[in-house]
Formats: structure tokens, sequence, C-alpha cells
């Protein structure tokens, strides 16, 4: 389907937003309709979507239902999920199904999906039959699948065709279909072999057969696949867009990377999430309770963690009483020791999550990890014993056993912020959960063991 949009001048809103909120938010006030249907014609639905984003939620609701279906379609795709939820809640069915009909399959699922059950009966009752059909399949996927993401509607040409038939289905399906990137080559039973691209449709013979110019060697996915998956694939093999396929190679649909670019972000989203022990849905959630029963669980494995650390501090009492200088260097020691674990679990989640190495690789990455270590724990030693020795006039001894303890400290830290991922991925968990609390917690309790056992046996007499 073509975007109503599309020739619209791209703004940066950056540069006027408050202008032009002060100005819409005027013309709501007034309810001066045909003014701000006429200053919202000029912008493109990602701008009105960036406005409407900002706007209180009742001039939103006010704003959103001005717009014809075509745009309005569009805008809903750029809306937060938590608002285009609680928008589509105060919508009309009718209305929300005109709306639905103008988007491609993917995105009128994903629209579709967050309705209520009942509202979505209705929805797809309202709608072109063919068309409903093509959602009520892709809803049977899981969202965050190729299953889920895919686009059902591309333009193919059976292998028995010409290069003037596929030419004729372009243009054809121009309008219905966005991002035309390949013509999907099929068989009778709708079996993919092959892809053309636009490029080899304009540079050959039109009575040329389809299939003498195929592409045989197919990059494809199945429907169950995750969608960090499907990104990958098509970074590394640099395309465009994807064919979702069957067990016996039926087409099912496509993938393009304007979809996957959003799988990126919202991946990249949720693993900042997980590095922190969150909750992804915490994004889309207005609710204080939901949000902090998501969060307290790892909390309260922190508080666990450094209540443990209070224990150990308990039982070495009488060391710290004899040695008060070492306490002032606790901080000093966990903190360096949580840090480089964090560092080390942090990168090893990114190349697990990246697919940059295979699992069998991961001695190689370990012993890289542990290089790393000797060489940052020999060199913030260093600093720590210069500055111990010449700025806190610490006796030479202790200072020698405290920059000890904190090549230990790191090095132990590091090599086990690079081990948990790798565990949790060999156990089929998710490695960014193995970060942030969890990974900060064990070096906490290891590196305080491990300074205060060492003044222990080397200055308490």
């Amino acid at each position: 389907m073509s975007n109503p949009t599309e020739n619209k001048e791209i703004r940066d809103l950056s540069k006027f937003d408050s202008e032009i909120y002060e100005n819409i938010s005027t013309l709501i006030e007034n309810e001066a309709d045909k003014s701000l249907v006429n200053l919202l014609a000029d912008l493109h639905s990602a701008d009105i979507g960036e406005i409407i984003n900002h706007l209180d939620f009742d001039d939103a609701v006010y704003t959103f239902k001005l717009l014809d279906h075509e745009v309005a379609g569009e805008v809903l795709t750029e809306l937060d999920e938590n608002l285009r939820e609680r928008l589509l809640a105060e919508i009309e069915t009718d209305h929300i199904a005109n709306i639905v009909d103008q988007l491609d399959t993917d995105d009128a699922t994903d629209i579709v999906s967050d309705l209520p059950e009942q509202i979505k009966e209705q929805v797809l009752d309202k709608i072109d039959k063919e068309y409903s059909e093509d959602v009520k399949e892709l809803l049977k996927y899981p969202e965050d699948t190729a299953g889920g993401i895919m686009n059902s509607d591309f333009v193919f040409v059976y292998e028995s065709q010409l290069v003037k038939d596929a030419i004729e289905e372009v243009r054809k399906n121009a309008e219905e279909i966005d991002h035309i990137y390949y013509i999907y080559v099929l068989k009778d039973n709708h079996e993919l072999v092959g892809t053309v691209s636009l490029k080899s449709l304009l540079i050959n013979p039109l009575d040329k057969p389809i299939s003498s110019i195929m592409e045989e060697d197919l990059v494809y996915v199945t429907p169950e696949v995750d969608q960090e998956e499907v990104a990958r694939l098509i970074e590394k093999y640099d395309i465009v867009s994807i064919p979702v396929v069957d067990e016996k190679m039926i087409m099912l649909g496509r993938i393009t990377v304007d979809d996957v670019v959003d799988v990126i972000h919202e991946e990249a989203s949720e693993d900042l999430q997980r590095l922190a022990g969150l909750s992804e849905e915490e994004e889309f959630s207005d609710s204080s309770f939901r949000i902090s029963r998501n969060r307290l669980p790892w909390l309260l494995i922190g508080l666990t963690g450094e209540l443990i650390s209070a224990v150990v501090l308990f039982s070495f009492e009488a060391s710290i009483a004899q040695i008060i200088i070492a306490s002032f260097f606790i901080p000093v020691v966990m903190a360096m020791g949580g840090s480089s674990g964090t560092q080390a679990a942090i990168v090893m989640v990114k190349s697990l999550t990246e697919s940059e190495y295979w699992i069998r690789d991961s001695l190689k990455r370990i012993f890289k990890e542990f290089r790393v270590a000797l060489l940052n724990a020999t060199v913030c030693s260093a600093v720590l014993l210069f500055v111990t020795h010449y700025f806190f006039k610490a006796e030479v001894y202790f200072t020698l056993v405290l920059t000890f303890s904190l090549f230990i400290i790191m090095t132990n830290a590091t090599m086990i912020g690079a081990l948990i991922p790798i565990i949790m991925k060999k156990v089929g968990a998710d490695p960014a959960i193995a970060t942030g609390p969890l990974v900060t917690t064990i070096n906490d309790i290891l590196g305080l063991s491990i300074y205060l056992t060492l003044v222990t046996i080397f200055l308490i007499q």
C-alpha cells in the first residue's frame, strides 16, 4: 500500500518543536479543526506521530481523530506502544477497522494484536475478508519471531514466466505494496526457487525467461526464527529483504530492512534494560506497582548480596580493628572489582547476542579476557601502589598486600564477568540477565572476602 505522506517535506522538529506544539495546543483549545488539519497536512507521518507522543492524552486523542484513515494508519505505527494502546481504546471500532484496512499486513497485525479480544474480532470482521485472513494468519506467530514481523504482501512470478511478466507484476502491485526490492520466483505450488532484483529486470530483454536470470542462492528464514537472528542475517549478507518460508519452502511472506531497523532498536533497548535487571514492559506501563514488582526481585538479590558482604565484614571485625587503614580501601577494591566484572560481562553479552563467535570458541575468548585482566590489573595495581605509598604514607608491607589484593580481585572479577554469560548461554538462559546485579553482587562478596583474607593472613600477627 502507498504511503500517504511519502511526498511530504521531512522537517527537523527539534528546530521548531516549541512553536509547533504551542500552535497545536492553541488550535486544540479553540477547537479550530480545519486549521489544525491544514497544519498537520504539511507534516510527515513520523513527525505527526512525534507530536502526538508529546501531547496530553486528551489532546492526543482529539488530534488523532482528525486525521484521515490513510494518514492515521501511518501515524499509528509511529506512536509509543503504551499511548497507542490507550488511544485505540478511545476510538470507535468502525474507525479502527478503516485505519487497519489501510496498513500493510505486518503493521496491521501489530495494531490488531494490541486490541482487546472482543474488539479484535469485530475489527477483523469489518475489514476485507482476504486481508483479514492474512492478518489472522500472522497473529498466530509470536510477535518477536520472523512470522510475527513478516509482511504477507510480496510480488512474485512463476519460474515459467518471462521478464516482461515480472515487470507487469511490479506495475500491477506498485500502489498496494511498499518497498519492492525483489521479485520472488515460485513453482506452481508456491515453493520458492529464486529471486530477481529490479535491476535485473531493467537490464534484461523482455522475452528472456525469468528462470535464466534469477538468483538461486537463497537466504531465507522460517516463521519461528527469532527476530534478532533475522536482523543478524540481513546485516551479515547485506540484503534489504529476506523471504519467510515454511519447512517445504512454500513462500509465506517477506521481511524488509525497515522492519529490521525497528527490531534492532527494540532489541538494543531490551538488552540495556536487562543489563540493569529491568523488565521490557516497564517502558509501556504507567503502574508504579507493576514497575516496582519488576525491579524489586533484582534489588532484593542485590540487597541479599550486600548483606552477605556485611557478614563477611563482621567476621573480619578483629582484623579491621587492628589495622584501621585497611577499612579505608574497602570501597576501592570493591569498586574496581565490580567495574572489571561488569565490563567483561557486557562485552561477552554483546558478543553472544550478535553471534560474533560460536560457543565452542568460548575458551579462546575467555583466554583473551584473562590477558586483558592481567594487563588492567597490573596497571591499576601499580597506580594504587604509588598513591598509597607516597600520598597515604602507608607502610610498605601493607601497600604490597593491598596492591596484590587489587590485582587478584580485578583478575578474578573479570573472569567471573566473562564466564557467567557463557554459562547461561550454554544452559539456554538469556546471557543479558547475567550482568548488572548478579555479576556485581558476586564480585562484591568475593572481592571483599579476598581482600580481608589476605589482610588477615599477611598483616595480623
